[in-house]
C-alpha cells in the first residue's frame, strides 16, 4: 500500500468488491441488472489483474521498445508505416507478440488459452 494511505490498500479494495457482488449480489439479480452486475464483476478483475501486473509489464515493454530502438508505441507504429522495419519482421513481430500477450493477460487471460 502506497504512503500516506492506511489499510486497505486500493487492490484490496477493488477485490472486495468484486468478491461481494460475485458472492452476495449477483445471486439476487437478473435480467439486465445481473448482466450490468456482471460488467462490473469483469470490470473489477481487470483493474485488480492490471494494479497486480501493470508496473511489471509496463517495464518489460518499454524494454522491448528500447531493443527496438522506440520511445513509445508511437514512434514504433510510425517506423512500421514507413516501412522503417520491413528488415526486422521477426524481431518485430516478438515484441508485437508479447505486448499483446500482456494486454490479454489483463484484459481477458481466457484468450490466451485459445
Amino acid at each position: 500500500m502506497a504512503q500516506p494511505h492506511d489499510a486497505p490498500s486500493a487492490r484490496e479494495l477493488v477485490e472486495a468488491v468484486r468478491e461481494f457482488l460475485e458472492r452476495d449480489v449477483l445471486g439476487a439479480l437478473e435480467g439486465r441488472t445481473r448482466f450490468h452486475a456482471l460488467v462490473a464483476v469483469n470490470a473489477l478483475s481487470i483493474v485488480e489483474r492490471e494494479m497486480a501486473e501493470g508496473p511489471a509489464q509496463a517495464e518489460r515493454h518499454r524494454a522491448r521498445l528500447e531493443a527496438l530502438g522506440y520511445a513509445d508505441d508511437a514512434a514504433l507504429a510510425a517506423a512500421i508505416r514507413a516501412g522503417e522495419t520491413d528488415g526486422r519482421h521477426a524481431e518485430v513481430k516478438a515484441a508485437l507478440t508479447e505486448a499483446v500477450r500482456d494486454k490479454l493477460l489483463v484484459a481477458n487471460p481466457r484468450h490466451l488459452a485459445t
